[in-house]
């Protein structure tokens, strides 16, 4: 049988002359033998799906800390709505939905506890700089599988690396999971911040609402086909010029109402506070880090960086444990 060099074939049939194809991969940093069933980003994909830090995602804040109801995004639901929109946008322009997929489901994978807060908290005290993109690569190329990190193809890490607005990524599926990462974060905030009542569909400014809609169903709506229909067979991804405007204007209007709204973002001084506490505590008792972390340093990593990894790496609920346990006495815990 030859599944997976059918598969290829069936790529070189169907998807777009801009596309990326498996078999124009650029390869891993080390020569693997090819599976017999799947292509090489299928391949990434499921080694992304299976990981560890994947399945942490699902207790890391998307924006809002410790809400009251179970319907609030984190950052594992996020990252399954960027996935979908990418795919949506990939299919219908006959991109390479399994290296789109691969991109999406990796790319906030080495996002902080506490969402931006933490990712802020350990940028400030970290002398080598922190931002979740490179944390995301680094995971996937270092940190996964004890060491040996995932082995994923050059495309699938540019990707993450370039995923956020200021990326170039080399590969129109980057492209589009860029543009997804952004909807798909402008709709669910949105949503959450109507469930949290910090705003309301009429608090929407008229002249982004006469371009895009009122509501973030709209929102998503408008943004994918226009995506579409601005990129069919173009070898480029590309929004019309009101519809991108009327986006940058929604984002600057999110982040005045809702990511900096005293009611969304209470509790985020707290949060700071924690994580560079545990930055400074972990520095000072290197020998509390985990088994893994220390076999870093003895591979040479520099000390700040391998906390970075290991507090990066938490999941909300566990870096408050560990605060807890390194704080707080034993007889003051309800």
């Amino acid at each position: 049988m030859q599944i997976r060099e059918n598969l290829e074939k069936r790529e070189a049939e169907i998807l777009s002359p801009y596309a990326c194809h498996s078999t124009d991969s650029k390869g891993r940093d080390r020569a693997e033998e090819e599976c017999d069933i799947r292509p090489v980003f299928q391949r990434d994909r499921d080694r992304i799906l299976h990981s560890k830090s994947f399945r942490r995602l699902k207790d890391k804040t998307q924006v809002f800390l410790t809400p009251e109801g179970d319907h609030y995004r984190t950052r594992l639901t996020h990252t399954l709505e960027v996935s979908q929109n990418a795919r949506t946008i990939a299919k219908a322009l006959r991109l390479n939905e399994e290296l789109v997929e691969a991109i999406a489901l990796g790319h906030d994978l080495g996002h902080t506890p506490f969402g931006h807060a933490g990712e802020r908290a350990l940028n400030n005290v970290c002398s080598l700089g922190f931002a979740h993109n490179e944390q995301s690569v680094r995971t996937v190329e270092l940190l996964e599988k004890n060491g040996q990190g995932l082995n994923l193809t050059v495309e699938v890490r540019d990707g993450i690396l370039h995923h956020q607005t200021k990326g170039n990524p080399s590969t129109l599926e980057g492209r589009v999971v860029r543009f997804s990462d952004k909807i798909a974060y402008i709709h669910h905030d949105m949503d959450d911040a109507i469930r949290g009542g910090i705003l309301k569909e009429e608090d929407v400014p008229k002249e982004i609402g006469e371009v895009i809609g009122y509501n973030s169903a709209e929102w998503i709506d408008h943004f994918i086909h226009d995506i579409v229909s601005n990129s069919y067979e173009k070898n480029c991804i590309v929004m019309s010029e009101p519809v991108a405007e009327a986006m940058a204007r929604l984002r600057r209007f999110m982040f005045e109402h809702v990511y900096t709204n005293p009611k969304a973002k209470s509790e985020e001084g707290k949060a700071v506070m924690l994580v560079e506490t545990l930055f400074g505590y972990f520095c000072k008792h290197k020998d509390r880090l985990s088994g893994e972390m220390l076999m870093l340093l003895e591979r040479g990593e520099p000390l700040e960086r391998v906390v970075c990894d290991h507090i990066s790496a938490m999941t909300d609920r566990y870096a408050i444990a560990k605060f807890e346990e390194i704080y707080v006495p034993a007889s003051w815990h309800g």
